[in-house]
């Protein structure tokens, strides 16, 4: 059976269903209701709704992951979806990890190991940033959701042909394998 984890929940077509329901409400004199439109916001000033991620909790298959898009993060943010067991990923270690990586405003996949079939081995210092300080401290066995600012990971300079926007937050889930 398939377990869904919601990372972040966020749902925007409530909060913008709502207001409009008491913004029509507190305009119209026929209604018994008293106005509130003061305390209320409307849909043009609402801002700051993060994107929002949700991810399978299935070990040892491809992640289902669902994003809603949402305003890019400016802070890495590390999830364990899964908590590994064992000694902890240091700084600078070799990592074997499969995982998936998608835009947040595109929601397209860029990247996958379990596309090619096998996990993928790597120093954590040549990689991104946001997969050297976000993949510290996990451990092995876990699954981890890393929600990566544009400066953390391609800023305004993606590799040409990857899908990767520019100035994109990137979003990984990543399945740590083993260590060295």
């Amino acid at each position: 059976m398939l377990k869904r984890i919601p990372i972040v929940v966020v749902s925007l077509s409530l909060i913008l269903s709502g207001c409009s329901s008491l913004n029509s409400s507190a305009g119209d004199s026929s209604s018994d209701q008293p106005s509130n439109a003061a305390s209320v916001p409307t849909a043009p000033e609402l801002t700051g709704v993060p994107v929002a991620v949700e991810v399978s909790a299935e070990l040892g298959v491809e992640p289902v992951v669902t994003i809603t898009p949402g305003d890019p993060v400016t802070e890495l943010q590390v999830t364990d979806v899964v908590v590994g067991e064992g000694d902890a990923v240091p700084a600078g270690a070799t990592v074997t990890a499969h995982y998936v990586g998608y835009g947040a405003a595109t929601g397209a996949m860029f990247d996958g190991s379990w596309t090619r079939g096998e996990p993928a081995t790597f120093p954590l210092d040549q990689v991104i940033m946001g997969w050297q300080e976000g993949l510290v401290g996990m451990q092995v066995g876990g699954r981890r959701l890393l929600v990566i600012p544009a400066d953390l990971g391609y800023g305004n300079n993606p590799p040409p042909g990857s899908g990767i926007e520019a100035g994109e937050t990137l979003i990984f889930v990543v399945d740590l394998v083993s260590f060295e």
